[in-house]
């Protein structure tokens, strides 16, 4: 969430690969929704799947376009977790064209703990947020997590294999972008961070010390009082991602932490974080990001 927060193959497989079955257990529970069409023209499903990773199986929501293959998408959430501001996150790009998984990122102790964060309190629930984010923090958990829904991916039909993959991140989800792109190098083709927390550490885990291991274009999206708490992380990154010659664009918006996620709470001051001008702006990015980098 802030800066204080802890840092918390084969791709293509056929479908009847026994290896990959095992790894990746696919359990389409019950109910398709089928969304309403955009203006982008495509009408949405909604699944709710069963991912088996090394650490147990991930409930996840796996939603996309009602015809055709379309490129993969792989959405990190924030501390929240798997929520319906996710699900639409997912559905909005599903409607763009595009194949998306949300997981829950904390599968390990818990089924998704939150429908909506609109009424947290900073002040004092912190604590139960903490144990969930270090669930998905610890060393090697977000690595094997990608490798398991990128696996996922690869063995939808509705996923167009001859594509790269795409995936985003929402504070806690920024540094596991990053994390992703570097597990998954020939295979992420495109990486977007949003008011991502602890992205750049004085650790020698510190999450822009990966850029020498990522091949997609990145973006990040850094939230205004982040940028005023750490004003030196932007120029870290952009250091980083110039010295590995990797296309990395760094942004600092007006918005505070937070201000992509429409069910976030409001600042002590009681002023909103969810911020639609700037959250429409950095929409705006993540679809020019993955229209370049998701070839």
């Amino acid at each position: 969430m802030t800066e204080d927060q802890k840092n918390p193959q084969k791709n293509d497989m056929q479908s009847g690969d026994i290896a990959r079955r095992d790894f990746v257990a696919l359990s389409v529970t019950a109910g398709l929704a089928a969304g309403t069409a955009s203006a982008a023209g495509h009408e949405v499903v909604e699944t709710n799947v069963e991912i088996k990773t090394p650490d147990g199986t991930a409930d996840a929501a796996f939603i996309h376009p009602k015809s055709g293959s379309h490129p993969g998408v792989l959405i990190w959430p924030d501390a929240f977790g798997l929520r319906p501001s996710m699900r639409e996150f997912a559905k909005r790009l599903a409607a763009e064209g595009y194949s998306v998984l949300v997981p829950n990122p904390f599968y390990r102790v818990t089924k998704p703990p939150f429908t909506d964060a609109s009424n947290f309190n900073f002040a004092t629930d912190m604590g139960k947020i903490q144990p969930l984010m270090a669930s998905v923090g610890a060393a090697g958990a977000a690595e094997k997590d990608a490798v398991a829904y990128v696996a996922f991916l690869d063995a939808q039909k509705q996923v167009n294999k001859a594509k790269k993959i795409g995936t985003q991140g929402y504070c806690m989800g920024g540094p596991l972008v990053v994390r992703t792109a570097a597990t998954l190098p020939d295979r992420i083709g495109a990486g977007g961070s949003f008011h991502g927390g602890g992205l750049v550490t004085d650790k020698p885990d510190s999450p822009h010390l990966l850029a020498p291991k990522i091949k997609a274009r990145m973006y990040f999206g850094v939230a205004s009082n982040d940028d005023m708490r750490q004003p030196d992380a932007k120029d870290k990154l952009k250091e980083a991602f110039a010295a590995a010659k990797v296309p990395a664009e760094v942004e600092v918006y007006s918005g505070v932490h937070g201000w992509c996620v429409p069910d976030m709470p409001k600042q002590q001051s009681g002023e909103p974080i969810y911020n639609k001008p700037d959250a429409e702006r950095a929409w705006a990015k993540l679809l020019a990001l993955y229209k370049a980098g998701l070839a």
